[in-house]
């Protein structure tokens, strides 16, 4: 049941309350008035619905993109504290040949087009590069592997890309991140990663 000052406030405003009306007129309004609430209800209903869908799509995005933009406002480097997009560039971009950190020229070619799409944006951006590996070899190695390959990219969008030093970071996860189980080599392929987290 509505309540009925807000019911008498709408028949009071559409002019529903006089000496003479009759019970039609009167049922007439307060239909029109609940329909009006009933249509309030519902706009309200439908942000509420975009605001969770909105809070769910934050809180997807991956831990460590979260703990990237913590890490930047810790330092002061993002801003505004947004947290833009994540690129996940994988074995499939980069084919890091074992042991090695070299880029080939698919992964520059991709490199290229983000440090091209990052200025033509033309806002302030941030950008923590985080190296992954598989779980082949010692944890304190697949550290070392992971920064040698984040640091990798790293120097190419400052050198070939023009985005400047301080604008990025890099960090290495080595193996302790996975997002596919090491048992198979797809699995160890898709660990065999570099994140760029893009905070504004």
């Amino acid at each position: 049941m509505k309540p009925i000052p807000l019911l008498l406030a709408a028949l009071m405003l559409t002019g529903g309350l006089t000496g003479c009306a009759t019970k039609a007129y009167v049922d007439e309004q307060v239909a029109a008035a609940n329909k009006r609430i009933d249509g309030t209800e519902a706009r309200f209903g439908a942000l509420d619905a975009r605001m969770g869908k909105n809070e769910a799509t934050i809180a997807a995005a991956s831990k460590t993109a979260q703990e990237a933009l913590e890490r930047a406002q810790a330092a002061g480097k993002a801003a505004e504290g947004k947290l833009l997009y994540e690129v996940v560039l994988s074995d499939d971009q980069f084919r890091f040949a074992f042991n090695d950190d070299r880029l080939g020229s698919r992964a520059m070619e991709t490199l290229d087009a983000l440090a091209a799409r990052l200025k033509a944006a033309n806002k302030p951006v941030y950008v923590e590069i985080q190296g992954h590996t598989d779980d082949r070899g010692s944890e304190a190695y697949n550290h070392m592997l992971g920064e040698r390959r984040a640091k990798a990219v790293y120097r190419h969008l400052h050198e070939k890309g023009g985005l400047p030093l301080h604008h990025m970071s890099v960090i290495s996860y080595g193996q302790a991140r996975p997002v596919a189980s090491n048992v198979s080599e797809s699995g160890r392929a898709q660990n065999r990663r570099v994140v760029l987290v893009v905070l504004q």
